[in-house]
C-alpha cells in the first residue's frame, strides 16, 4: 500500500493507492482512495508514507508545501491563474504566467486569516459553518485578538452570534484577496472551500473555483 499525507494542524488529508485504511473514505478516485483524518488520531497510526507535507508529520520524504501545492493544482487551472491555500493556521498563494510559476507568498504569523480562528469562534458560540450565512458587512479584522473584540461587542448589543462571526468570517475573505493581491479570479484550495459563507463573501471581489481540500496530497503523487 503506497500512502500521501498533507498533515495538517486540526486535519491531515491521506491518499492511498491500495488497500483500505480502518477509516471511511470521501471519495475514490482513479483507483486511489481519499481520507480526512483528525491530525491527533494520526501519529497512533502505524503508517508508512511515500511522500509528505505538512508541519505536523516530517520525514527524509517531506515536501515544501508551495510546491506540493504547485504540482497538485497545475492540471486544473488556467495558464494565468491565482491559487489560494487556506489551512488551520497559515495562509499562501501562488500565481502562474503562462503556465508557469511566478510569485508567492505564505503567511504564517497572523491568525486573522486562518481557519483555527473560525473554529475556535465556532465552539466557544456553540456554532456550524452552516449556520454562517453571507453578511454583506464586515469587520476590518486586522488582528484576529481585535476581532474577537468587534464580536463581542456586537453580541453584547443584542446581534446574534451567527451573523457576528459573519461579518469575521467576510473579513478574512477581504483579507485573503488582498493578500492575494487582488486578483479577478482565485482558486481556493483548502478546508475554506467547504465553508460556504467565506466563499460566497469571497465571490463579492473576484470569481471563485473551489478545488477542493486534497490538492497539496494529489502534488505529492504528481511531483
Amino acid at each position: 500500500m503506497t500512502l500521501y499525507i498533507d498533515a495538517g494542524t486540526t486535519y491531515s488529508k491521506i491518499i492511498a493507492d491500495g488497500e483500505k485504511l480502518d477509516f471511511l473514505p470521501v471519495k475514490n478516485e482513479n483507483g486511489f482512495l481519499y481520507y480526512i483524518i483528525p491530525s491527533s488520531e494520526v501519529r497512533f497510526l502505524d503508517l508508512k508514507f511515500k511522500k509528505s507535507c505538512g508541519h505536523m508529520f516530517s520525514d527524509e520524504n517531506s515536501e515544501n508545501e508551495i510546491i506540493a501545492l504547485a504540482q497538485g493544482c497545475k492540471k486544473d487551472i488556467e495558464p494565468d491563474s491565482v491559487v489560494l491555500d487556506l489551512g488551520s493556521r497559515d495562509a499562501k498563494w501562488i500565481r502562474f504566467k503562462n503556465g508557469k510559476f511566478r510569485d508567492m507568498d505564505w503567511n504564517t504569523s497572523c491568525a486573522s486569516s486562518t481557519g483555527a480562528t473560525v473554529e475556535m469562534l465556532l465552539k466557544f458560540y456553540d456554532l456550524k459553518t452552516e449556520d454562517l450565512k453571507f453578511n454583506p458587512e464586515k469587520y476590518n479584522v486586522t488582528c484576529g485578538i481585535f476581532g474577537f473584540e468587534k464580536i463581542m461587542d456586537d453580541i453584547s448589543k443584542g446581534v446574534n452570534a451567527s451573523d457576528a462571526v459573519s461579518k469575521f468570517v467576510h473579513g478574512i475573505a477581504f483579507n485573503a484577496w488582498n493578500f492575494a493581491k487582488r486578483p479577478e479570479k482565485i482558486y481556493l484550495s483548502g478546508g475554506f472551500c467547504n465553508n460556504e459563507c467565506f466563499v460566497k463573501s469571497l465571490e463579492n471581489y473576484c470569481d471563485v473555483v473551489k478545488l477542493g481540500r486534497f490538492k497539496l496530497c494529489e502534488g505529492l503523487i504528481d511531483g
